[in-house]
C-alpha cells in the first residue's frame, strides 16, 4: 500500500488484517500479506496467502470477499488472491536442509490408525493445492507408499555418481521410500542402529528439488526412527494421527510427549476412523467413540487439524494406487484432505511469521 493512501484504505486493510482466518485459526496478517491500492473504479485489494491455497481457494476467496464487501459497503473493489510458501525454522536445533522449506512428520503412538494413508493423503492434498511435495516413507520395517503411489514393484531409483538418489515421481509427488530398494517379500531384520542410519540415508542423500513441503511417514511408535528424526533432522512439525479410541488416543498422547521432549512442535491432531456412515440408509454412528481428539487438543493446547470418516473407498484407493485426495478431489472425503492441507500449512504459516524466511512467490491464476 501506498505511503500515500487514505485513511479509509487504512482502516480497510486493518480490517481486512483482524479478520479470522478459517483455516489457519488465527488473524490474516499472520499468515497473509494484505496490499491495497487506489484505483477509480475501487480499491484493489491483493492478499499472498503464506501457505498453498489452491484446495481450498473455491471456499476461502468468496469469504474472504464478503467481509470485505461489508466494510465498503455498496462500494466496488477488485480481489486477487495468490499464495507463496513459507519456509518454517525447525523446531528442534537442527540446521535447515538445503532446497526444502518445511519438513513434516507424520506419526502415530500405535499402529493401525491409518497413519500412512493420511500421510500419502496430506502429501497430494498439499499438491494439489499448489506446492511442491515430497513424501519420504520413514517406514523402514513396514514400507507402504510405493504401493498407496501406484509404484510398480521392482522400480529402483537412479543413482547419480554413486552416491545420491533421484527421487521417483509418482502423482506429481517426489518420493523415496525403503521399499524401492528391496522387494516387497524382504524382511528388514535390522537392529536400531542401522534403521536410524537408513532413515538419515534416505533423507539427505535423495535430491530433493526444490521442494515446499516434505512430508515424513514414520513407523508408529516413539522409539529409535522417531528419536533420530527429532535429534538429526530439522522438522518443522508434527501431525499425530489417532482414532477416537481410548487405547488409541493413550498411545497418541506418548507421541505428543516424545515431540515435546524433543523441542518438536505439534502441529495438531488428525482423528481418522472419526465416524462410519452407512452406505446403505446414511446413518451415521462413532462407532470408536468420540470426543477423543478434541480432549487430547484441549489437554496439550493444540487443535484438531482434521476429522476422516470411516470409508471402504479411503481404502480401496490407497491400495489401488491412487488415494482419494488424487483421484476424487472435489468428493466430500478430498475436500476434508484439501481442508487438512490447508489447516497443516496454515499452522506452519503462523510459526514461519516469526521470522523464518519465505519461498519464492507462487502466482495462481484460474
Amino acid at each position: 500500500m501506498n505511503s500515500g493512501t487514505s485513511p479509509e484504505l487504512v482502516k480497510l486493510k486493518a480490517a481486512i488484517e483482524h479478520w479470522q482466518d478459517p483455516y489457519a485459526q488465527a488473524p490474516l496478517s499472520q499468515v497473509a500479506d494484505v496490499q491495497i491500492e487506489a484505483a477509480a473504479q475501487g480499491p484493489d485489494i491483493c492478499i499472498t496467502w503464506r501457505y498453498p491455497i489452491r484446495g481450498v481457494r473455491a471456499q476461502l476467496e468468496p469469504q474472504i470477499a464478503d467481509f470485505i464487501a461489508t466494510q465498503i459497503g455498496d462500494g466496488a473493489f477488485r480481489l486477487a488472491c495468490e499464495f507463496e510458501v513459507s519456509a518454517t525454522k525447525p523446531g528442534n536445533p537442527v540446521p535447515a536442509m538445503g532446497g526444502i522449506k518445511n519438513i513434516i512428520a507424520v506419526a502415530s503412538g500405535k499402529g493401525g490408525v491409518g497413519k500412512s494413508t493420511t500421510a500419502v493423503n496430506l502429501a497430494l492434498a498439499l499438491s494439489q493445492a499448489g506446492a511442491r511435495v515430497g513424501l519420504l516413507d520413514a517406514d523402514i520395517y513396514g514400507p507402504s507408499q510405493p504401493v498407496m503411489v501406484g509404484v510398480p514393484e521392482g522400480t529402483r531409483p537412479e543413482v547419480v555418481d554413486g552416491k545420491a538418489f533421484k527421487p521417483i515421481l509418482a502423482l506429481g509427488l517426489q518420493t523415496m521410500s525403503i521399499g524401492y530398494l528391496v522387494t516387497e517379500s524382504t524382511p528388514m531384520v535390522w537392529r536400531g542402529p542401522m534403521v536410524s542410519g537408513a532413515l538419515q540415508q534416505l533423507l539427505t542423500q535423495t535430491l530433493w528439488d526444490a521442494l515446499d513441503y516434505l512430508i515424513i511417514d514414520l513407523p508408529p511408535g516413539t522409539g529409535d526412527i522417531q528419536l533420530t528424526l527429532s535429534q538429526k533432522v530439522p522438522v518443522s512439525g508434527a501431525v499425530i494421527v489417532t482414532t477416537p479410541q481410548d487405547i488409541a488416543l493413550l498411545d497418541a498422547r506418548k507421541g505428543i510427549e516424545m515431540f515435546g521432549k524433543v523441542n518438536v512442535p505439534v502441529l495438531g491432531i488428525v482423528e481418522n476412523m472419526s465416524i462410519h456412515i452407512c452406505s446403505q440408509c446414511g446413518h451415521q454412528e462413532a462407532i470408536f467413540g468420540e470426543g477423543g481428539g478434541e480432549r487430547i487438543a484441549s489437554d496439550y493446547h493444540t487443535r484438531v487439524l482434521g476429522r476422516l470418516p470411516l470409508a471402504m473407498r479411503i481404502r480401496e484407493q490407497a491400495d489401488g494406487g491412487k488415494p482419494t485426495a488424487y483421484a476424487e478431489p472435489d468428493s466430500e472425503i478430498g475436500r476434508i484432505y484439501a481442508a487438512l492441507a490447508a489447516s497443516v500449512g496454515g499452522e506452519l504459516a503462523k510459526r514461519a511469521a516469526q521470522g523464518a524466511p519465505a519461498g519464492p512467490k507462487i502466482n495462481v491464476t484460474g
